[in-house]
């Protein structure tokens, strides 16, 4: 039934400022930057993984009324909300040094576990994202 994630979500508070934070701070490249009227249509995704992409969507209409993006916006800049998303990298090391070079906020210093090695970051608004190498 079912064959894969194609598109996950998070909510940012300005598109332009993700794009920068995703784009130039992580690597990861524009799929689709459309204005559809209604809402501008803005998703990254990792090179060399073109089947899965994340949209950095703005809280408001069309997915919520104004009154709950009102709330969501309110709870992000609070850091009380706000998405997870784990990364794959093939050296965490290496990931970890440049992303600490470009003053990313590290919630969870690098180390190593029964499952490889991994790191915790946050972007501007508060989503919480995971790089690790797994092992084995």
């Amino acid at each position: 039934m079912l064959t894969h994630t194609r598109l996950s979500s998070l909510f940012v508070l300005d598109q332009d400022e993700a794009l920068d934070f995703y784009v130039g701070v992580l690597g990861m490249e524009v799929r689709t930057d459309a204005d559809l009227g209604f809402m501008r249509w803005l998703t990254v995704g990792v090179p060399g993984d073109p089947d899965r992409e994340i949209l950095l969507e703005r809280p408001g209409p069309p997915s919520m009324d104004e009154e709950t993006a009102a709330q969501v916006r309110d709870l992000l800049t609070r850091g009380a909300a706000g998405g997870w998303v784990a990364l794959a990298t093939d050296d965490a090391q290496a990931a970890y040094d440049a992303l600490v070079s470009r003053g990313v906020d590290v919630t969870d210093e690098i180390s190593v576990k029964d499952y490889g090695t991994d790191f915790g970051i946050r972007d501007p608004f508060g989503n919480k994202l995971r790089i690790g190498q797994m092992s084995g």
